[in-house]
């Protein structure tokens, strides 16, 4: 037993290593993201579209567990921080929720984008396609993990569905208790389904619902690709894109305009997570201005790098403000003639 004895200082130290180097820790390291450039990842099929000479590039933060080495590397690198996974995602959701969660909040910020460019264009103000578009759906409630934003609704209980507000009426002609069968479109699927759905209190509300939130079909198709990006955050930068596209001028004034801020239906931009590696993010790709929504102003300039000027934005119409006193041009298409509607 003697000679095993100088053995268990050994074991015990590999076993510190491995640990160390290969088991996860509930610890994130946070840094900087891939910097990516929004018009391209626009495409519109319809109406014409103008290029800019310069960009619009949304800025990323990039994410990864650790183990307890990585953490000490990321604690070394000045890009870099480590928080909780708490600090990251809900109580009790795991990744595979989260992911889904991400993409589900990604294109929902799409779709919200869309909107409030079309609402802001006197050409496509009043215009709509055939059928109700999901916005978003209510946690806990029938629709929800069954219909997801894109998709369109075409029919309930037989009834052609027109607009949102045909989608409405149907609904809410159903008592509480009841389902309802859905004809939808799922986003990028050229196929129907059919869905059936019960109406009936959930996600916290006393009245009876199905859990979605609709908006008219866009008059003509647009698709944003976001690859592995998930979250809400590049929503500002997606209807700067679009809009951008739609109106003739340059927006940009030929300049690299960075940006981040989610946007809600009536364009307000709201905080986004992880503003100072935005800044740095921003940096990285010699853009002259970061617009950055109000509330995370603060933190923003904590860390603000010279040559980049930060924007503090409230809006949609607020940025576009900005850039059109910067410079930059978008001649708002007028509405179409009573022959042409």
């Amino acid at each position: 037993m003697r000679r095993a004895l100088p053995y268990v200082p050994l074991a015990v130290a590999i076993v510190a290593v491995f640990i160390a180097g290969f088991v996860p820790l509930p610890y994130y390291a946070l840094g900087p993201g891939p910097a990516r450039e929004v018009q391209p990842l626009i495409s519109v099929d319809g109406p014409p579209v103008y290029q800019s000479d310069g960009r619009f590039v949304m800025t990323t933060v990039e994410f990864r567990q650790v183990t307890g080495v990585g953490a000490l590397l990321a604690w070394l690198n000045p890009d870099e921080h480590v928080v909780a996974s708490e600090q990251l995602f809900p109580e009790g959701e795991t990744r595979e929720q989260e992911d889904r969660r991400a993409i589900s909040q990604m294109d929902q910020s799409k779709i919200d984008a869309t909107s409030v460019v079309l609402d802001s264009l006197r050409a496509y103000r009043h215009a709509h396609g055939n059928g109700s578009l999901i916005r978003a759906t209510v946690p806990g409630c029938s629709a929800d993990g069954r219909l997801f934003p894109g998709d369109v609704v075409l029919e309930i209980n037989g009834d052609p569905i027109r607009d949102a507000a045909d989608a409405s009426r149907a609904i809410e002609s159903i008592p509480s208790g009841k389902a309802l069968t859905f004809v939808v479109r799922p986003l990028g699927k050229t196929r129907d389904e059919e869905i059936r759905l019960v109406r009936q209190p959930c996600g916290g509300s006393t009245k009876p619902l199905v859990g979605v939130s609709m908006i008219d079909d866009f008059p003509f198709d647009v698709s944003i690709r976001s690859g592995d990006v998930g979250g809400p955050s590049a929503g500002l930068m997606w209807a700067l894109g679009l809009y951008d596209a739609l109106t003739p001028g340059d927006l940009t004034d030929g300049r690299t305009i960075a940006g981040t801020g989610t946007i809600a239906p009536d364009g307000t931009v709201g905080p986004i997570g992880g503003i100072e590696d935005k800044v740095l993010a921003a940096d990285g790709i010699g853009a002259s201005e970061l617009l950055v929504p109000v509330e995370d102003m603060a933190a923003a300039r904590a860390v603000a790098v010279p040559g980049l000027q930060l924007v503090p934005v409230g809006s949609f119409d607020r940025a576009v403000s900005f850039l059109e006193a910067q410079g930059g041009v978008a001649d708002v298409p007028p509405p179409p003639s009573p022959a042409e509607r």
